[in-house]
């Protein structure tokens, strides 16, 4: 597969991956992580925020300043829930995020970072989130420049990319990355599929804008597909 080096926000998500489903919660948190928290609130409140400063912030500069202290936060609700997958499959998607919007060789620390937290979460719970860590495992794998630069392996990224379906066979984020994979890929056909199944995807309670911001990435890269077929001639079904 044809890759640049992280030219697309990654999260995850990469995009980015809106990668991990919502966990219901009456409220969100405030930014700090005592012990009147809980691990539900405190991964509402990231996934809130990550949602607002993907979507809502436009200033570069100023959404990287307002990720870097999600960041700082995320990694500090890890450290007390050590244990947990939930929040280092957060604090990761907020790390590729950030790569994301950086782009370039100042990226890679971040990705690398983002990938052991993630293989830990995987060890810990694989299906925490609704498989979340695998879909962001795959999502960096194939946004990832390989060997010498970065660690990007194909193979690697639609194994995980499947096992995220496997876990979660309707969720918009596994359908858009397996489908944005297969784009990259030059499978079109099949990642008509998979998008056109993202885009059909069922709403996640409390994830609103997440959901809206995915639906308009999911557009665009149908709207890639249908340029392919209108430039190269070919036929998709």
């Amino acid at each position: 597969m044809k890759k640049s080096l992280l030219t697309t926000a990654l999260l995850l998500a990469l995009s980015a991956p809106a990668y991990a489903q919502s966990v219901t919660t009456t409220s969100a948190p405030a930014a700090s992580t005592s012990q009147q928290t809980t691990l539900e609130e405190q991964i509402k409140y990231l996934q809130d925020e990550w949602a607002r400063i993907k979507y809502q912030v436009p200033e570069k500069n100023d959404q990287l300043n307002a990720l870097h202290k999600l960041e700082d936060h995320a990694s500090k609700v890890s450290a007390g829930y050590p244990e947990r997958a939930e929040p280092k499959i957060w604090e990761a998607i907020i790390l590729s995020t950030e790569a994301g919007v950086v782009k370039g060789m100042g990226a890679l620390p971040k990705v690398e970072k983002a990938k052991t937290l993630l293989e830990k979460a995987e060890k810990i719970d694989t299906r925490a989130l609704e498989g979340s860590a695998h879909t962001s495992l795959g999502s960096l794998y194939y946004q990832v420049p390989g060997w010498p630069i970065g660690f990007g392996d194909d193979d690697l990224a639609e194994q995980h990319l499947k096992m995220a379906l496997q876990m979660n066979p309707t969720g918009i984020d596994p359908n858009f990355f397996y489908g944005d994979f297969l784009l990259q890929d030059n499978r079109f056909e099949e990642a008509k599929t998979y998008l056109e199944r993202a885009l059909q995807a069922p709403d996640r309670p409390g994830r609103a804008l997440a959901d809206a911001g995915r639906r308009q990435e999911i557009k665009a890269a149908l709207a890639k597909i249908g340029e392919k077929k209108k430039t190269e001639g070919q036929s998709f079904n």
